[in-house]
């Protein structure tokens, strides 16, 4: 799959309009609107995902510079993230209640 950055958008559109606008250029699997947490309004920005590189780059070529009322679309081929290597497990010393070290690795409680 092929992922796609969108923004331009007005911000009253919903997922289902700009889906609608999507689907005629190609096969689209998902979309998701990046909204503010407390107010659930569209910050102007969203991902598509794209079943192939042909259909994301029929979509990029045709919707890129798309006018939407007063704005603009903007559609870009999003790059694949370098995945972070896994960092090596870290293992510790056990120690018992009576070793010094003991104390160091327990949590104290509150008082």
């Amino acid at each position: 799959m092929v992922k796609l950055f969108v923004s331009g958008f007005p911000l009253s559109m919903d997922e289902i309009e700009l889906a609608k606008i999507f689907a005629l250029h190609g096969d689209l699997k998902t979309i998701k609107l990046v909204r503010d947490k407390k107010t659930r309004v569209c910050k102007g920005y969203g991902f598509i995902e794209v079943g192939d590189q042909e259909s994301a780059d029929n979509m990029v070529s045709v919707l890129n510079g798309y006018p939407i009322g007063d704005r603009e679309l903007t559609v870009n081929i999003r790059p694949d993230e370098p995945v972070a290597p896994a960092r090596p497990p870290v293992y510790r010393k056990l120690s018992k209640p009576g070793d010094p070290e003991f104390r160091k690795m327990r949590p104290r409680r509150p008082r």
